[in-house]
């Protein structure tokens, strides 16, 4: 039985729940000022909270995989059961890991979270094509088999980004434009929206690329990074109606207490619907 696809499920979580992505960030600073220890002990109550009050509403759940991996093994326990409590709970899992390869070792990467048998199997996952879009195709023939999705970086909210993505190509196209258009043929014919979206910084003013991809678009920045809500149609033009905004530190700061993460959680959706509408 052929899985529906990532691009599909997206889209109907997002017209159903709110086109909203939380990040899941087990920052240090974070934990303390929920009054938690910096351990796994920590880790785990942090992670349960956000998962428990927020799958059940949210279209995307973002897990930060390095908050994890700095606990070893039993970090990536926590991760592993958030990943499937959130999953069952209806939200879809999108795993910032940014893993980027080449041959083999993609594979491996690829095995570890679009692998329907893995423990870590997500509903898409963060990849980076700066070793050459065509790295990446065991992560994007790995989705495609399993029904899931891929995020590709192209242009990034953090300031040093732009040294290699706004840079040239042999036939003058930005390098971030040369990845979008990667993107744009991966999803061409897909409907109601493509599985392979693209990460594109909510901070950039006017990002300066077609971003016409038929497929989704990851906005981080909302929030603590600075962009609001109100910035995304500047930012994404006619492509914002694929816009996934992606708030973290925002949303977290109003835990432990679970009915302040889904009030904030609803007020951004709720600022993201009325940016996105034009209301």
């Amino acid at each position: 039985m052929t899985p529906e696809p990532f691009g599909a499920r997206l889209r109907h979580a997002m017209d159903t729940r709110g086109p909203l992505c939380v990040g899941i960030d087990p920052h240090a600073s974070l934990l303390t000022s929920w009054g938690l220890d910096d351990d796994i002990a920590g880790l785990e109550r942090f992670t349960r909270t956000v998962v428990e009050a927020l799958a059940d509403r949210v279209a995307v759940l973002k897990p930060q995989s390095a908050f994890f991996e700095r606990f070893g093994s039993r970090g990536i326990a926590v991760l592993e059961k958030a990943v499937e409590e959130a999953r069952s709970a209806g939200a879809l899992v999108l795993m910032d890991a940014k893993r980027g390869d080449i041959g083999s070792t993609m594979g491996a990467y690829a095995a570890t979270y679009l692998d329907k048998d893995s423990p870590l199997f997500s509903d898409a996952v963060t990849v980076s094509p700066y070793l050459g879009f065509g790295s990446l195709r065991p992560a994007l023939d790995a989705a495609a088999a399993s029904g899931a999705g891929v995020f590709v970086l192209a242009l990034t909210s953090n300031p040093e980004g732009a040294e290699v993505q706004r840079a040239t190509a042999a036939d003058g196209r930005s390098l971030a434009q040369l990845m979008l258009d990667h993107m744009a043929a991966e999803n061409e014919g897909a409907a109601p929206l493509g599985s392979v979206g693209a990460v594109v910084g909510a901070t950039l003013g006017d990002a300066g690329v077609d971003l016409a991809i038929n497929g989704p678009l990851l906005a981080p920045g909302i929030g603590a990074q600075g962009a609001t809500p109100a910035d995304l149609p500047a930012v994404f033009g006619d492509a914002v109606g694929n816009v996934v905004p992606s708030v973290s530190r925002g949303v977290l700061r109003h835990g432990p207490d679970a009915s302040g993460l889904r009030e904030a959680a609803e007020r951004f959706a709720d600022e993201i619907r009325g940016a996105v509408s034009g209301s």
